[in-house]
């Protein structure tokens, strides 16, 4: 039978279009989580604590440092401070699968779906280390702890400038600096990249936030002109009478 080419079909969306924003989500979690977890088991088996050496002139080292916390070095204190902490993060980890999930369903922006993955492979990649280090490591550079008490293991360091402050800044003069000091590891990057580039493109993926802000003006535009339109009408037709 001839179909009649008069009749519109309508145009099906690819069956796969989720599976495969899954399947590309599944692998940056993998890829960033294979390459943290390898170089912090090889930086932990092979280096002693607070060791370093250069990998870039003087501006990249791996440096061998823990943090028993959150960024920063901050820190909750006490046995129980520890757990919650990982608690937390496992819950973050949990919201941060059901917010993928939403996105995907929504069929967002491929890049954003790819954010959510990067920052998602970054919290599991430190979670894994307070989770299990503890008690995988008990035997390396005199580690104690227990299963959800382990420490997260960092170790890239780019102090890229070095120098004292002007005798003339106020509190800091004469004192010594190093611009940038932070250690971390490429789960923290990961991260990192994934919040740095939901900010720099989020109206890229968010059009429709934009598109409805500019309805919203535009209809409030039209509603304080609306009153100057019949006035003007008005006085028209008073002049035709």
């Amino acid at each position: 039978m001839t179909e009649n080419p008069s009749i519109e079909h309508p145009v099906s969306e690819p069956k796969h279009s989720q599976s495969k924003a899954w399947i590309l989500s599944g692998l940056v979690i993998f890829l960033v989580l294979l390459a943290d977890q390898w170089l912090k088991i090889w930086v932990k088996t092979t280096m002693s604590f607070n060791s370093e050496f250069p990998v870039f002139g003087n501006w990249f080292y791996i440096h061998f440092t823990e943090n028993n916390g959150m960024a920063f070095g901050i820190e909750l204190g006490g046995e129980y401070g520890k757990l919650l902490l990982t608690s937390f993060r496992i819950l973050a980890v949990g919201f941060g699968v059901w917010v993928l999930r939403q996105q995907i369903q929504k069929k967002a922006h491929t890049a954003f779906i790819v954010c959510i993955a990067l920052i998602l492979a970054g919290a599991i990649g430190n979670i894994i280390d307070s989770v299990f280090y503890g008690k995988l490591f008990t035997d390396i550079n005199n580690y104690s702890g227990g299963w959800f008490h382990g420490r997260v293991v960092d170790m890239l360091y780019f102090p890229l400038v070095e120098g004292y402050y002007p005798e003339w800044v106020p509190f800091k003069g004469g004192d010594y600096f190093i611009f940038f000091s932070p250690v971390f590891n490429i789960a923290d990057a990961a991260i990192s990249c994934g919040v740095f580039a939901i900010l720099l493109f989020q109206k890229k993926f968010f059009p429709m936030v934009e598109t409805q802000e500019k309805e919203e003006i535009e209809a409030l535009e039209t509603a304080e002109n609306q009153p100057l339109v019949e006035e003007t009408d008005k006085e028209e037709e008073t002049d035709k009478a």
